[in-house]
């Protein structure tokens, strides 16, 4: 069941593009505006591939971690809602587990009220906020969440969003102080050293949006992951992360992705 609802309408700022809206678009969505939908055709081709292999790698994994018994979620930059959704994925195979979802675009608590259609048994909740706070996402996640048993941190093509004058290793470090063992990072970001030329006109427009990005080294991405046991295979490409699904068409990537486990 739905453990709240969004309340007063929020507001939208049209004139500026939002990595979620642009993410949207890039996933053939409808809830994004001429000003998001400008920086997505500017984008190369590649950037589509980009986002359905993100989503494609979220969907796995959350089915993965729900089949180990996984049944709490905590998933900032949670972005529009496109079917299926993580709580979707999760409660398939886990009819009681809980998802708290977090994202910092009006547009996407708009739209919050897809992600409260909880199974009966399990629960969901929506928080607006920003991962630059985490320690009031946490706050909030604990009136939902148990914090004395595993959760599974979701953090899907965000982090590549925080530059490193932002701190995001110790952004991530402070959200995962917070999770009892046992918890899982799941984590996809973009790649520097995959396709560098196709990476820096990505950065290069979305900087002329307004929109600061800081794609990362394979060796920058693992720093995230420091300490914690990698699940196989490791840290591979989006369409390379697969457990017990049939393995997914080979194709080019530019995107990071990796599950470990909190000993």
């Amino acid at each position: 069941m739905p453990t709240g609802t969004p309340t007063d309408p929020p507001h939208i700022d049209t004139s500026k593009a939002h990595p979620a809206r642009v993410y949207d678009w890039l996933l053939g969505g409808k809830d994004n505006y001429p000003v998001d939908e400008a920086v997505g055709e500017k984008l190369p081709p590649e950037a589509r591939d980009a986002a359905r292999q993100n989503r494609q790698f979220m969907q796995r994994a959350a089915a993965w971690l729900a089949g180990q018994g996984i049944d709490q979620f905590l998933d900032i930059g949670t972005g529009i809602p496109t079917e299926p959704n993580l709580h979707q994925i999760a409660q398939a195979v886990v009819p009681t587990a809980k998802v708290v979802y977090t994202d910092n675009d009006p547009i996407v608590l708009r739209h919050a009220e897809a992600l409260l259609i909880s199974s009966r048994e399990g629960a969901t909740d929506y928080i607006q906020g920003d991962v630059r706070d985490p320690g009031g996402i946490i706050r909030h996640a604990r009136g939902v969440l148990d914090f004395e048993r595993p959760i599974a941190l979701s953090l899907i093509a965000l982090l590549h969003f925080l530059p490193e004058d932002q701190d995001p290793l110790g952004i991530v470090g402070e959200l995962r102080s917070a999770l009892p063992s046992g918890s899982y990072l799941v984590l996809s970001h973009a790649a520097s050293d995959l396709h560098s030329e196709l990476a820096a006109q990505v950065t290069a427009e979305y900087a002329r949006a307004g929109i600061r990005l800081g794609f990362r080294t394979r060796d920058e991405v693992a720093r995230f992951f420091g300490g914690l046991d990698l699940v196989e295979p490791g840290l591979v490409t989006a369409p390379e992360w697969f457990r017990t699904t049939p393995a997914p068409e080979p194709e080019s990537s530019g995107i990071y992705a990796g599950v470990a486990r909190l000993p």
